[in-house]
């Protein structure tokens, strides 16, 4: 059988996730794979918020045109990046099992956001982490930081911020978290993840003749609660570059799902969960109570934020 061709970003990190799923798939289904690497508008485009430049399909849609062409075999990607909506023909083949699903508040000298001193400036691009820093504390200057996670240390190195946040998953699997003299690791109390954070999310063409190989990476439990989180996002509209916090788990054989939509001020939000053991109809019931609640207005409100404004 012909190599597996895996299309990736060119990032440290997704190099590394391209080449962790080639050796599973060497290891587990006797696969052997190459890597071909392609820049996405999201690494090409690296002054401007993510926000600002489309909210759906930045680190995906090359990838997914060459999927589309049978280019490629697999795309592996951060789940939290893949749009909930895939092109006609595509499909999420496997989910893989999550890593650390938190959030990493990361300083030279401060060792939580709360030990920052007045108007401090914490770098992230995230609409989400925004509203969630904004409403923790109003005085701090959430600024702009963009680039892969290297790039974004550099940044925090040279004195730009005084703090940055980064999702902990990327930090452990380059496992460069001990690298930053304070590396405090933020509970989903203080700050809930995106869709789907920590797992990857490989995409494959629906009549591959792979997919029965690609599919025996799937983690069952991760899938199922990835997919809710993904369902609760769908419901509302929303895609990988809004104020949208969720996160799903496990709890007594029930899933749990807990939600926070607001805008990136911080100054108006939405908080809620709800436990049941079907994962559509749990999401889309805290959905529609979002809705209830003008979710969809706060989200458009939300989409023409202007990121300087938080400055």
């Amino acid at each position: 059988m012909k190599k597996v061709i895996i299309g990736t970003r060119g990032s440290a990190l997704a190099l590394w996730q391209a080449h962790y799923i080639a050796k599973r798939l060497l290891e587990e289904c006797q696969l052997e794979s190459e890597i071909k690497i392609v820049q996405t508008k999201g690494d090409k485009i690296l002054d401007t918020p993510l926000s600002k430049i489309g909210g759906k399909g930045l680190f995906t849609k090359e990838l997914e045109e060459l999927l589309l062409h049978k280019e490629i075999d697999l795309a592996v990607h951060s789940l939290k990046d893949v749009p909930v909506v895939l092109p006609d023909g595509l499909n999420l083949c496997a989910i893989t099992e999550r890593e650390d699903v938190r959030d990493c508040f990361l300083s030279l000298h401060y060792g939580s956001i709360a030990e920052l001193p007045q108007g401090a400036r914490v770098g992230t691009t995230s609409l989400r982490r925004t509203m969630q820093v904004k409403s923790m504390r109003q005085d701090l200057q959430t600024q702009s930081l963009r680039g892969n996670v290297q790039t974004r240390l550099k940044r925090l190195e040279n004195g730009e911020f005084e703090g940055i946040i980064l999702a902990s998953a990327g930090l452990k699997r380059l496992g460069i978290q001990g690298e930053i003299p304070f590396c405090h690791f933020l509970s989903t109390q203080e700050m809930l993840p995106a869709m789907g954070q920590g797992a990857l999310g490989l995409e494959s063409h629906q009549d591959s003749p792979f997919n029965a190989y690609f599919a025996m990476l799937n983690d069952p439990q991760t899938a199922l609660l990835c997919g809710c989180e993904r369902e609760f996002v769908k419901r509302l509209d929303g895609g990988c570059q809004v104020p949208i916090g969720v996160y799903a788990m496990m709890e007594d054989e029930a899933i749990v799902l807990e939600a926070k939509i607001g805008l990136p001020s911080g100054g108006q939000m939405l908080r809620s969960k709800i436990k049941g053991q079907n994962a559509k109809e749990i999401a889309t019931k805290l959905a529609d109570e979002f809705l209830a609640q003008g979710a969809r207005e706060i989200l458009q409100k939300a989409q023409e934020w202007d990121f300087s404004a938080t400055i």
